[in-house]
């Protein structure tokens, strides 16, 4: 295994077109070691355009706790789960935080 302390840590932003999506894409992510932690927030709601037209919708947003090394496989692993054509994932970094949490977080993911 990799050293882990020197991979740094991120969230993946992702949304998802309902709660119960959210809740199975993160499961998987959890399950996988592709994520620490997933927190999903509901009820939020997107305004975007789609194919030359503003669209809204009702949304979830998943933020996956993860190591910057493993957001390619993540991302992949999203886009097979997700129920959209093109699904946000995008990657922002982690910063500093509790020591012993961003320990938690790499040593919960391969």
């Amino acid at each position: 295994m990799r050293e882990t302390g020197t991979d740094p840590l991120v969230f993946a932003y992702i949304t998802a077109g309902s709660r119960d999506e959210a809740l199975r894409i993160g499961r998987s992510l959890v399950e996988e070691r592709l994520a620490a932690c997933v927190n999903i927030l509901d009820g939020m709601t997107s305004v975007y355009r789609w194919n030359g037209s503003i669209e809204q919708a009702d949304e979830a947003v998943l933020i996956a706790k993860t190591r910057s090394s493993l957001f390619d496989r993540l991302t992949v692993r999203v886009r097979d789960l997700h129920s959209y054509d093109t699904p946000c994932v995008v990657e922002l970094a982690a910063g500093r935080g509790n020591t012993a949490y961003l320990d938690w977080l790499r040593a919960e993911t391969d």
